[in-house]
C-alpha cells in the first residue's frame, strides 16, 4: 500500500515510517511534486494543497482515501469523490482550540477598545478616560454548534456570557443555554450581542445572511466570521456596514480570496480583517496526522476509519 503526503513532515516522517513498516511513504511539498508514476500507483493521499481537483485525481487511479489536513472539503471535487467511492476525512476538531482563542482576541479587542488605545500610543497620546465595556452578561450567537462553535462556548460561558447557537434541526447541542433552527434565524438574530459565523460551505449555507439578516441585527452588533466567506454576499455586508445596520465586523474570510488591494473593506472604519490565519496553528500537522495515524490503523486492522470520515454529500 503507498501513501503519498501532499507536504512535509520533518519529523513525523519517520514516526509514519516506524509505526506502519508495511506502508510505502512518499513525502512531497504538494500536487506538482507528485510523478506519473505515484499517482498511478497511491492508494492514500493526506495532507493539503488547493490544487488538488479533479483533473488530479482522475490520473490517480487506485486512489482509496484522501486524509485532508483541513477541515474545509468544499474546494474538493466531492462530486468525483463520491462517484468513485474515495473515503474522505478532514482534520475537524484539531483547529478549534486557535480559532476560539481568535474569536475572543477579536472580541476583547473591541469590547476593550484595544485598537484605540494602540492608535494613543502611536499619536503619544495619554487618555485614562478611555472605558471599555464587559462581556459578562451579553449574548452571543454561533451560526453553527460545531467543535470549533462548542470550544468556544465553554469559554464564553466561562466568561458570564448568555451562548446560543443556531445548527439545521435546533437539535441540542453540549455547551449552548439554548439552541435554534435554521428556519429561526431571524427570530434569534435582534437579541444577540455578538454573531460569530462558524458554518462550513455547503448548498445550504451559502448566502445563508442576506440584506434581511443585517437589518433585524443590532445596531450595537458585533459580526465576526471565521467560518466561510460564502456565508453572505460581500456587496451586502459591505452596504450593511456602511449604513451602520451593525456596529463592527471582524472578517477573517471573504468571499473571494485573496482579498484583492482595492477592495473596498479596506476603505471601511467598523471592520477589523484578517488574512484567513485563525486555522493556522503551529500544533496542526501532528494533531492532524495523529488523526491520520488512528484512521490508518483502523482501516490496516479493521477495514474502515474511525475517526473524521466527511460525507462527500453534506460537504461535512
Amino acid at each position: 500500500m503507498k501513501a503519498v503526503s501532499l507536504v512535509r513532515l520533518g519529523e513525523l516522517e519517520k514516526d509514519l515510517i516506524e509505526t506502519f513498516p508495511n506502508i510505502e511513504f512518499i513525502f512531497t511539498n504538494g500536487v506538482s511534486d507528485i510523478t506519473d508514476e505515484d499517482k498511478k500507483s497511491m492508494n492514500i493521499l493526506f495532507g493539503y494543497d488547493g490544487e488538488v481537483n479533479e483533473r488530479f485525481l482522475r490520473n490517480c487511479p487506485h486512489l482509496k482515501w484522501i486524509a485532508w489536513y483541513a477541515t474545509g472539503v468544499n474546494n474538493l471535487p466531492l462530486q468525483y469523490i463520491k462517484n468513485n467511492n474515495i473515503k474522505l476525512t478532514n482534520g475537524k476538531g484539531v483547529h478549534a482550540k486557535q480559532m476560539s482563542e481568535f474569536i475572543f482576541a477579536y472580541i476583547l479587542n473591541d469590547y476593550k477598545n484595544m485598537k484605540t488605545s494602540y492608535i494613543n500610543q502611536k499619536n503619544k497620546f495619554y487618555d485614562s478616560t478611555l472605558t471599555g465595556t464587559r462581556v459578562s452578561g451579553k449574548t452571543i450567537l454561533f451560526l453553527g454548534t460545531g467543535k470549533i462553535a462548542s470550544y468556544t462556548a465553554k469559554i464564553a460561558s466561562v466568561m458570564g456570557m448568555e451562548v446560543i447557537g443556531i445548527n439545521t434541526t435546533g437539535h441540542v447541542a453540549p455547551d449552548f443555554t439554548t439552541t435554534y433552527a435554521t428556519k429561526e434565524l431571524d427570530d434569534v438574530l435582534p437579541i444577540a450581542d455578538i454573531v460569530v459565523n462558524t458554518l462550513p460551505e455547503t448548498k445550504e449555507t451559502i448566502h445563508l445572511l442576506k440584506s434581511r439578516e443585517f437589518e433585524v441585527m443590532k445596531e450595537s452588533a458585533l459580526f465576526i466570521n471565521v467560518g466561510r466567506g460564502t456565508i453572505v454576499k460581500e456587496s451586502i455586508l459591505i452596504d450593511a456596514l456602511k449604513q451602520n445596520q451593525i456596529r463592527h465586523a471582524c472578517l477573517d474570510v471573504f468571499e473571494n480570496e485573496p482579498l484583492a488591494p482595492e477592495n473596498e473593506l479596506y476603505h471601511l472604519d467598523n471592520v477589523t480583517i484578517t488574512a484567513h490565519i485563525t486555522g493556522n496553528g503551529s500544533e496542526n500537522k501532528m494533531e492532524v496526522t495523529e488523526i491520520f495515524k488512528k484512521n490508518l490503523d483502523s482501516i490496516l486492522n479493521k477495514g474502515d476509519l474511525i475517526e473524521n470520515e466527511v460525507n462527500p454529500d453534506s460537504g461535512y
